[in-house]
């Protein structure tokens, strides 16, 4: 897996798309959360989005080989969470087919069959600043009908909210399946590309709510030579990749 010339794998088929959620995002932060996205945050900034800034997660600005480039003190974090200077990709526990995201329980919320995360920061995330989703294993108990608890703020909701969800937008979310958004009429859940090797009923049959589905749908772009030596090679040379998303045929 270190040399450049090897199949491309389904784990960098994920990353990819996962750095093409900062495509033209401009000077902002980028809030990876997870693996994959980590790497597609730090591979977009070495190739075809070097404006964007990158974070240690406490009090730094980094390089995306984790040098210090600059002091990002707590307060500063929130001021640009706040007011729209940052592209978060975050997890989800549950995701419905209007974007919105639980992380906090599973159950009735007053008594649940398990404690997650907690709501943390989705509310002010998906309210303030453009939001995105990571998903490293797609199934119907992730993609749901109806999320058991309100975390992350979806597109329905936001509506319902008027003017107070302004700044509401959902880029896109990625999963070890496929590539979807919400721009259809109704902002319900779109697929837009497979990964190679997945079938749009494979992705219909791990979705728990109906999936708007164009009549083509391409394959999610290939990383070219350059971005796959900066995976294997720079980024992640030890594959760290293939432990979040194994190789097809060894999903569990």
């Amino acid at each position: 897996m270190s040399t450049v010339g090897t199949a491309v794998t389904r784990a960098e088929y994920c990353v990819i798309a996962c750095a093409e959620a900062w495509r033209g995002a401009g000077e902002v932060l980028a809030s990876p959360m997870g693996l994959i996205p980590a790497l597609g945050a730090r591979l977009a900034r070495l190739t075809f989005a070097p404006d964007l800034l990158l974070t240690d997660g406490e009090a730094l600005l980094v390089r995306p080989d984790g040098t210090p480039e600059g002091w990002l003190p707590y307060r500063q974090h929130l001021a640009l969470v706040a007011g729209g200077r940052r592209h978060v990709m975050m997890g989800a526990s549950q995701l419905d087919r209007y974007g919105n995201q639980n992380i906090s329980c599973i159950g009735d919320w007053s008594r649940p069959r398990r404690q997650l995360l907690g709501v943390r920061g989705a509310p002010l995330n998906t309210l303030n600043n453009a939001t995105s989703y990571w998903v490293p294993r797609h199934s119907v108990r992730v993609f749901v009908e109806r999320v058991d608890m309100v975390c992350g703020v979806g597109y329905d909701r936001a509506a319902a909210l008027g003017d107070t969800a302004r700044f509401h937008r959902i880029a896109g979310v990625v999963s070890d399946l496929g590539v979807f958004d919400f721009a259809t009429p109704d902002h319900s859940m779109r697929l837009v590309s497979l990964h190679p090797g997945v079938s749009v009923e494979q992705v219909r049959a791990a979705t728990g709510f109906p999936l708007a589905v164009p009549d083509e749908v391409p394959r999610t772009r290939e990383p070219g030579a350059e971005e796959l030596r900066l995976i294997r090679t720079v980024l992640d040379p030890e594959g760290a990749r293939m432990r979040e998303v194994p190789a097809e045929g060894a999903r569990g």
